[in-house]
């Protein structure tokens, strides 16, 4: 199967910046979004993006010339599917928005034509059983900014068959990204199962302990090996975005989450974070600001819960079989930044310490905190 026109449905943030990357590759472009107007704005910053890399040297004047050039733009649905043999779908995260692109979809496109989701929370399988082909539909989950960002997400759904997998990963590779494949189509996928909930986990011990978030913050950043504090980083990523895969997740799973009331909170706020000018924390202007971290305000705060609340996650996902140790590891590290492994770290604080806290928070709070069984064998 090979892989060379490529429709992109919806021209936001993600559907404009893979429409980027893979023109960038060479492969021609369709952008389809339902407005002209939305287009056009999309193009105008594509041409910005390849402007910036024109003046850093990175591609010449005539390289970027090629790029716009292999990108098209429609609205027209059926004209915009017409020759493509990769579908993939940037829509909001709105089950009933995609199931119905999608019955549209499948009504115009050729039945060779692979669709593929650029969800981050919806379940590929249920979307994929929408459609007359579930076994040529897959979950392809690129990061925020997709211009940027290394990691993608490859989730099969239940039916989906190995070569779209394998034209998916061949595909994820000649746009210069590191695919990592989820095999089992689990609420999170990897990389949100892992920090959805670590977020939730951090409200809860800013409760429980009395402590600021910049104490928290820092001990994540200097003791975890995260880029940045988990509340800077929940307030980069969005209130909104937050909130919504909450939601999603627990639907799916009551055991992946234990939601604080404080993100739901924010949310109808409507304080999102960098955004809006004030999440967890309040920013002064537009420019991304970093919070002031240090190692003195870490030393206040002992992040055992955090480290456990993250390894009983990815544990989950290898004994569930949806991953292993190693793409977990490859997963954190690209797309959540974390500059240490998650099992490293773990061994730092000592597994059975982290087992004697679950089991304590067991306790006291209820069953989400108890231990995975892997985490139990490894003591």
């Amino acid at each position: 199967m090979s892989v060379k026109n490529i429709t992109v449905l919806g021209s936001g943030v993600m559907g404009h910046g893979i429409a980027q990357v893979s023109a960038m590759s060479g492969y021609n472009v369709v952008l389809r979004d339902i407005d002209q107007q939305f287009l056009d704005k999309a193009m105008e910053k594509i041409r910005w993006s390849l402007e910036k890399l024109v003046s850093k040297e990175k591609i010449t004047k005539a390289e970027s010339d090629a790029i716009i050039g292999r990108i098209t733009t429609k609205v027209d649905l059926g004209e915009a599917v017409k020759s493509a043999d990769l579908v993939i779908e940037a829509v909001p995260e709105i089950m009933d928005l995609k199931m119905k692109v999608y019955a549209e979809l499948d009504k115009v496109a050729n039945s060779s034509t692979v669709f593929a989701s650029n969800t981050s929370t919806l379940p590929i399988t249920e979307i994929a059983n929408t459609t007359s082909r579930p076994e040529r539909f897959i979950g392809i989950h690129f990061f925020n900014p997709p211009q940027l960002m290394k990691l993608v997400e490859v989730i099969p759904g239940q039916k989906t068959a190995q070569d779209v997998v394998q034209m998916t990963v061949d595909y994820v590779k000649s746009v210069k990204k590191e695919p990592v494949i989820c095999k089992k189509d689990v609420p999170g996928f990897i990389v949100n199962r892992l920090f959805i909930p670590m977020v939730h986990e951090a409200c809860w011990l800013k409760q429980r302990q009395n402590l600021t978030m910049e104490q928290i913050d820092s001990a994540v950043k200097f003791k975890m090996g995260f880029p940045m504090g988990i509340f800077e980083l929940a307030d980069f990523t969005g209130m909104d975005v937050i909130h919504k895969a909450t939601i999603e997740l627990q639907i799916r799973d009551k055991k992946v989450i234990f939601p604080h009331p404080d993100v739901e909170k924010l949310f109808n706020e409507k304080k999102l974070g960098q955004k809006t000018g004030e999440g967890f924390y309040k920013y002064s202007d537009d420019k991304y600001e970093r919070v002031q971290l240090d190692e003195n305000l870490a030393s206040k705060c002992n992040p055992i819960d955090l480290v456990a609340n993250i390894l009983n996650n990815a544990a989950w996902l290898v004994t569930n079989k949806a991953s292993d140790i190693a793409e977990i590891e490859k997963a954190a590290n690209l797309g959540l930044g974390l500059k240490k492994p998650i099992f490293d770290t773990a061994r730092e604080f000592g597994i059975k310490n982290i087992v004697d806290e679950l089991n304590g928070l067991a306790r006291k709070y209820g069953q989400f905190y108890e231990p995975d069984p892997l985490i139990v064998s490894m003591q």
